[in-house]
């Protein structure tokens, strides 16, 4: 578990240096041995320090469980200042190197949300908070949506407000702001669970969204200048997305 004063300065270091030193503690010194990869992550430390209560009850996660390849685990632990406000972490390899990160919404007391990326070696990068305490961001996912080679990720920015679709692009180890759409959605106030995501039909990912009022689903795509919607269908419940997602529509 990393915490403390040793979180602070292993944290400062860079991500290629703290990376080193975390697979030297952790893999076995062995000719030929290779990096491990994450295969899983959790979260844990069940807290209700952050009462916002937007996914239905009052309970957010102050850390998160990495699992690599080898079976080790690695623990990040956040300050009191923040929780894991989310459904679960999720794998995505936002650097295009076949290994994949794991990508957050994580949520602090006085500064409201941010998307955030870990891997095992701690934060990797993050978007700004949004500002305000109580104020969210629903993920979307991660993909090379314009076709340039570098990976794009989304989100709807306060989904229960301002209903608007974020891209913000991982390149040269940090997340930069690349365009924003409104009036569209993927949570109501009390979801458990986030609807839609990002697809691949025919190669081409597409974003699955609410329109803002819920009346319609869309599939959004990005050409890295602009966005293209399309209607796939009016029915907004959760097996409908689910159709959507495989491409059934």
């Amino acid at each position: 578990m990393l915490n403390g004063a040793r979180r602070l300065s292993y944290c400062a270091l860079s991500r290629p240096i703290r990376r080193a030193l975390l697979i030297a503690c952790l893999l076995p010194l062995a000719h030929g041995a290779v990096a491990q990869t994450i295969t899983s992550a959790t979260y844990t430390d069940p807290t209700t320090r952050y009462a916002h209560v937007i996914l239905g009850d009052a309970i957010e996660h102050g850390a998160l469980v990495i699992k690599l390849s080898n079976a080790k685990t690695v623990t990040i632990t956040l300050p009191k200042s923040d929780v894991f406000e989310d459904t679960a972490p999720r794998l995505l390899d936002v650097d295009a190197d076949g290994s994949p990160e794991v990508v957050v919404a994580q949520s602090n007391a006085r500064l409201g949300a941010k998307l955030a990326i870990y891997d095992e070696t701690g934060l990797v990068a993050a978007t700004p908070n949004i500002g305000r305490p109580n104020r969210w961001l629903a993920p979307l996912g991660a993909a090379d949506l314009d076709g340039d080679g570098l990976i794009e990720l989304a989100y709807i920015d306060r989904p229960h407000l301002a209903k608007t679709l974020m891209i913000w692009r991982f390149e040269g180890g940090e997340l930069r702001f690349v365009s924003e759409l409104a009036g569209y959605t993927n949570h109501r106030i009390g979801e458990r669970d986030i609807a839609g995501g990002i697809r691949s039909c025919n190669g081409r990912p597409e974003m699955i969204v609410a329109r803002a009022d819920w009346s319609e689903i869309a599939a959004i795509t990005f050409d890295g200048i602009g966005f293209v919607a399309k209607t796939i269908g009016q029915d907004t419940s959760r097996p409908a997305f689910a159709t959507a997602m495989t491409c059934n529509d």
